[in-house]
């Protein structure tokens, strides 16, 4: 789902939503542009959140402006079906959009990620851009394609997205476990790893 930014201050974003949540009340978490932030005010035709200055610094949401589109998205709730990959609203980073290209109705990103990142990021793979759960395609350099299908692209940020944007990053936390798990037992094996579910 997407809204768009109302109103905005110091470390204050209103956001008109185009479609009420309807169950949305002060104190839910609501992710905006795969940021997590806490709704502090309600309305009919959208919501109020509160951030801090660590956020604005670490994201995109500090360089909002009014009237720009945002993904709104609520958490999963226990009793409802995955469909993608576990996305925490916990960015990362902000990468960066080296190019934008489209062949038959395929729209294709390359993103540069903060050099931090890149070793997170395997083909195949899952990222989080703006809070959009994607599959990367390739990998290549210190850069990574994603492929997005009409729908995402229409129906998500991605369609006002060029080249040289910035997005939230928001990494695999499967691929931070792991490399946790390998550095504080650096005797584990592959098939140590698989044998654990990995």
């Amino acid at each position: 789902m997407r809204g768009r930014v109302r109103r905005g201050a110091f470390q204050q974003l209103e956001i008109a939503a185009e479609r009420v949540f309807a169950d949305l009340q002060v104190g839910d978490s609501v992710n905006i542009d795969g940021v997590c932030q806490t709704a502090v005010a309600i309305g009919e035709s959208g919501f109020s959140v509160e951030t801090v200055a660590e956020t604005l610094s670490r994201t995109t949401l500090g360089t909002l402006g009014i009237g720009q589109a945002v993904n709104l998205e609520r958490p999963l709730r226990a009793d409802q079906r995955l469909d993608g990959h576990l996305v925490l609203g916990h960015v990362d980073g902000v990468a960066r959009i080296r190019q934008r290209t489209e062949r038959d109705g395929e729209h294709r990103f390359e993103i540069e990620p903060p050099p931090a990142l890149a070793r997170y990021i395997a083909a195949k793979g899952s990222v989080a851009l703006d809070g959009i759960s994607l599959t990367v395609a390739e990998v290549s350099g210190d850069a990574f394609t994603i492929s997005v299908i009409p729908h995402t692209f229409d129906n998500t940020t991605l369609s006002h997205r060029r080249a040289g944007d910035s997005v939230n990053l928001e990494v695999d936390v499967i691929a931070r476990y792991v490399e946790r798990l390998l550095g504080e037992q650096p005797q584990l094996s592959f098939e140590d790893l698989r044998d654990m579910g990995y």
